[in-house]
Order: structure tokens, then sequence, then C-alpha cells
């Protein structure tokens, strides 16, 4: 016996001990159905390898589907988790300046994100005068002109404000962003609802990453986070 014989005997063996093995392997299906074809004359078609070639295209895509639901699904995950994180860190400061330096120096790493600064309007600021900081409250606190959280989340559009809006962002064109205002790509925006008698306020989520933040995306984990965070701090204002 030669060779190939021996060779084909061992193939054949295989085959006939295991065939599930191969009918589930792609590979080896797809060379048999191309050798099948082969054979046939040309003005011969084949509906059986027809269909089997639109199951294998549909499968395909099954699978693809498959992948990126369950990636979307990680990703959801580790997002919540990121937010109650962050919702649990932020209750637990003692003292309105600890939770002033949660803002200031946890908060963006809590959250994932490259900023975080806490918006709050206030008659002080001029209208005009830009954003500024004050040394009492850190560099986590930016106070702005009444009217001005509306504007800059609307970009001066005669539109009603959102309770979360996610859009990209250019280079050096967030002017809340200081010294990071030329890496961030994407930005959060939440707007707070401090209680009656009190001004309107605004977490201002910063991402070098284009895709973190982008409009067509849920919000109900932001929306989440800026309900929460209002809340706590109505207490710290009362």
């Amino acid at each position: 016996m030669t060779e190939l014989n021996k060779d084909f005997e061992t193939v054949r063996e295989e085959i006939l001990s295991n065939p599930k093995a191969f009918l589930e392997d792609n590979d080896i299906m797809r060379a048999l159905i191309t050798a099948d074809r082969a054979k046939q004359a040309n003005n011969v078609i084949d509906l059986r390898s027809i269909a089997m070639d639109r199951m294998e295209d549909r499968l395909n895509k099954l699978e693809d589907t498959h992948r990126t639901v369950i990636a979307a699904a990680y990703d959801n995950v580790s997002s919540m988790n990121q937010i109650h994180r962050a919702v649990l860190s932020v209750l637990e400061p003692e003292d309105f300046n600890g939770f002033l330096q949660f803002i200031e120096n946890e908060l963006a790493t809590t959250l994932g994100v490259e900023t975080v600064s806490l918006c709050l309007e206030t008659q002080a600021v001029l209208p005009g005068q830009g954003p500024s900081l004050s040394k009492e409250f850190g560099t986590g606190v930016t106070f702005m002109a009444i009217g001005e959280v509306d504007d800059y989340i609307t970009q001066g559009r005669a539109v009603n404000s959102r309770a979360v809006t996610m859009r990209s962002v250019k280079p050096n064109a967030g002017v809340l962003y200081k010294d990071c205002a030329d890496t961030i790509r994407s930005e959060a925006l939440l707007k707070l609802n401090l209680g009656d008698g009190n001004l309107p306020g605004m977490l201002v989520i910063g991402s070098k990453n284009a895709d973190q933040f982008a409009p067509a995306q849920g919000s109900d984990l932001l929306l989440f986070l800026g309900s929460a965070f209002a809340r706590i701090l109505r207490r710290w204002l009362a």
C-alpha cells in the first residue's frame, strides 16, 4: 500500500469514528462542497449548495450580532458598576469640604474619565465674565453667571435644555476643561435640579475618547447619576 493510500485510510477511519466532528468544521465542509461542485457540469445549478451558502452567510451574521450584543452588555455592566461606585463614594464624605475634595481629586478616576467639574450658577459672576473658580471651593467647582448652564448645554440655541446631553467636543473648544481642554473629545452634561430657591447646576464630564459620549447612546445611567448627585448636593446646600 502506498503512502498516499495509508494517509487516506487513516483519514477515512477518523471520519468514520467521529463524523460529527468533521460536520461541525466549517473549513472541511466548505472544501467538500467545493469539490462536489467541481464535478458538476457547467449547465447544472445546485440549489442545495446555494441554500447552504445562504444559510452559512446568515449564520455568520447571527454570530457577529451575538458577539456585538455580548460586548454591548459587558460595556453596560461595566458602566453601571462605575456609576454605582461613584454614587456610593460621593455619599461617604462626612462634611462639605470632604465632598468638594472628592469631586476635585477622585470623581473623574471613579468614572474612568479625564475630568469632572461641578458647575454652579451664582449672582457673583456677571454675564460675559466667563467661568471662574474659588479658592474656597477648590478646582472641582466652577461658578457661572445666571443662565449660563442652559446656554452651555444648548450652545446658545433657543431650545429647552435636557437633563442629560452627550456630544463630541472639538480640541480646545470646552471652556470648562481648563488645562486638559486640548485632550477632551466628548462630554456628558448632567443638568442638576438643586431645588426650589436654588439656581441650577451642572455636572460636566469630559473624556479623551471621542466615542465615550455620543447623542445616540442610552442616558439612563447618567440620568441616575445626575439625579443622585443633585439630591446629595441639596443636602449640603441646605
